[in-house]
């Protein structure tokens, strides 16, 4: 009623009566499509995910091949990007590339957001998601809050997919020809691409992932707990 007060105030005479207003309107607001605009604060969240296709490492001893699991870990708001290759998507595997990212950004996320995988949620659920019991560990320890992904809703998936497409181009295609042998090797190889990645210009903003990580990120995340 107000949007056709308003129009019939600019338009007088040549305005559409309300009912006819309300049918264009309706016909109007039927097309268009709606999505609420992801703000990204500043060392908030961290976008938790696995790359695909995988590499592989071959055993030099028993020439037994394994398919690498490359675990990628993403901030919201520089897109500043993490890359690792693990055995396995083991719960050991899966902390331990929580806890090597942490000490490649300098500091930990007020959030870290994974997918509704079975190492990181026990019992998924849209608004109160059970953590399995070691992860919660995980983020007690480092002082943080894990908020998963919900199912069904692919915009809560958007940063990580586009992370994800980005790792898979720029770092994965590149050594799927090479043969590996320890996994070290393979981790050897990849920090090299991880940071010409967050190195490269993202033509949408003019600048690296690297340049709003140090502005931004950077200083904004929470401080890492040395043991003593």
């Amino acid at each position: 009623m107000l949007l056709w007060q308003e129009y019939h105030v600019q338009y007088q005479q040549q305005a559409y009566a309300y009912t006819q207003f309300c049918e264009h309107f309706t016909r109007w607001f039927k097309t268009q499509k709606r999505s609420k605009r992801q703000l990204h604060v500043a060392g908030n969240k961290l976008f938790i995910d696995y790359c695909g296709p995988w590499l592989q490492v071959v055993n030099p001893d028993t020439g037994e091949v394994r398919e690498a699991e490359v675990s990628m870990e993403t901030l919201g708001a520089s897109n500043y990007t993490y890359v690792e290759a693990f055995p396995s998507q083991g719960k050991s595997y899966w902390l331990e590339a929580h806890a090597n990212a942490f000490e490649h950004f300098g500091g930990v996320p007020q959030l870290l957001v994974p997918d509704n995988l079975r190492r990181a949620v026990s019992k998924a659920n849209r608004y109160e998601p059970r953590l399995n019991d070691i992860y919660q560990k995980l983020a007690n320890h480092y002082q943080t809050a894990v908020m998963p992904r919900r199912p069904y809703k692919p915009k809560d998936k958007t940063r990580t997919e586009n992370a994800l497409f980005l790792v898979e181009r720029w770092i994965m295609m590149r050594l799927r020809h090479q043969t590996f042998h320890p996994f070290k090797e393979l981790n050897l190889a990849i920090p090299e691409l991880m940071n010409e990645l967050n190195q490269r210009e993202m033509k949408q903003y003019g600048a690296s992932r690297k340049a709003p990580f140090d502005k931004l990120d950077k200083t904004a995340l929470k401080p890492l707990l040395r043991q003593r």
